[in-house]
């Protein structure tokens, strides 16, 4: 069965940044095959990893909404909204990426998500870890018939709005049909040293700090040269962060 690493976090902290690091570390790594998932509305992992997503998940459910008879004929639905699945899955030499898109419209959208929903967790199956990068409601990782989750990263910027966010989200996990086995704080663009107020607020949370993302200038460079995250050098001091944090992640769920 996969190992499940899922990332929440208010928008702006730079939640995607961290999830393209943390794949850039699989990836380098050698520890596929892994299964990335942008569960976050304002879909822009792709964007970090240097990829031009042309269909989500959410396109095809929109579709399929829009003219439910479209069908080919002859062709079961199930088997015809599996068939538009594959060709959403983007494959890459170390890792795939599956782009769920837009939420909902009007509308009861029951049956195609549970048709979707299915595929995506048979699909999971075939990869060793699955790398999801949520929205702060969490709202994809809820709709998972397992459940499961073995490290839950809350990211937040260094500011004490977003921290309070993760808060809020921490909070927010006993009321999801959710089993989280560990979940770890990430401070982003962070200074050398956290202050106390900072540290403070964190206590109160109530979750461990994992690791700190320092300031990176390569990050900026490589944004506005439409480059991947994953070709950052080895001595980007993000990279360095990631891979000490990524180290203790793997201690806790290995």
């Amino acid at each position: 069965m996969s190992k499940i690493i899922a990332l929440a976090g208010k928008g702006g902290v730079g939640k995607t940044t961290v999830s393209s690091l943390v794949l850039r570390y699989f990836s380098k790594k050698g520890l596929g095959p892994v299964l990335a998932v942008d569960a976050d509305p304002n879909s822009n992992l792709g964007e970090t990893l240097g990829m031009d997503v042309l269909k989500t998940v959410g396109d095809i459910r929109e579709d399929f909404m829009k003219d439910p008879q479209g069908v080919p004929s002859g062709m079961d639905k199930i088997v015809y909204l599996e068939m538009l699945m594959n060709q959403v899955l983007m494959e890459q030499k170390t890792f795939d990426l599956l782009v769920m898109g837009r939420q909902e419209g009007q509308g009861c959208y029951c049956m195609v998500n549970n048709i979707l929903n299915r595929f995506t967790e048979e699909l999971e199956k075939n990869y060793k870890y699955l790398l999801v990068d949520n929205e702060a409601g969490m709202e994809h990782l809820s709709r998972r018939t397992s459940g499961k989750v073995d490290m839950l990263l809350l990211v937040t910027d260094y500011a004490l709005r977003g921290l309070r966010a993760v808060g809020r989200i921490n909070e927010m996990l006993d009321s999801l049909k959710l089993s989280v086995s560990n979940v770890g704080l990430i401070v982003n663009r962070a200074p050398a040293e956290l202050g106390k107020v900072f540290l403070d607020e964190a206590d109160k949370i109530g979750v461990q700090i994992l690791g700190t993302i320092p300031n990176d200038d390569t990050l900026l460079e490589f944004d506005m040269e439409r480059r991947s995250l994953v070709e950052l050098p080895d001595d980007s001091p993000a990279v360095l962060a990631i891979d000490k944090l990524m180290e203790k992640v793997f201690g806790i769920i290995n």
